[in-house]
């Protein structure tokens, strides 16, 4: 349940950089890259922890990527296909 929240944060996240970058007056893909960057110490962060408390560093691995990538996804497309 944890993973879908992180996600679903993530996805609105995406979507509120993407779109406050472009009424501040930079492009869309700037916004979507600053997000890819912050969400992706954000992901490490939490990776970390996670292997600090106990969980295998594979099991933490594989839901890592899902965790960074629907995001990181959901920006660039958001940057690129959306007006």
């Amino acid at each position: 349940m944890r993973t879908l929240i992180v996600v679903a944060v993530g996805l609105l996240l995406s979507a509120s950089f993407v779109f406050a970058s472009s009424h501040l007056g930079k492009t869309k893909i700037a916004g979507a890259l600053l997000f890819i960057a912050l969400w992706f110490i954000f992901c490490a962060i939490d990776y970390f922890n996670g292997v600090k408390a106990g969980y295998s560093s594979t099991d933490e691995l594989g839901i890592h990527i899902l965790l960074f990538t629907l995001p990181a996804l959901g920006a660039w497309l958001a940057a690129r296909f959306l007006p």
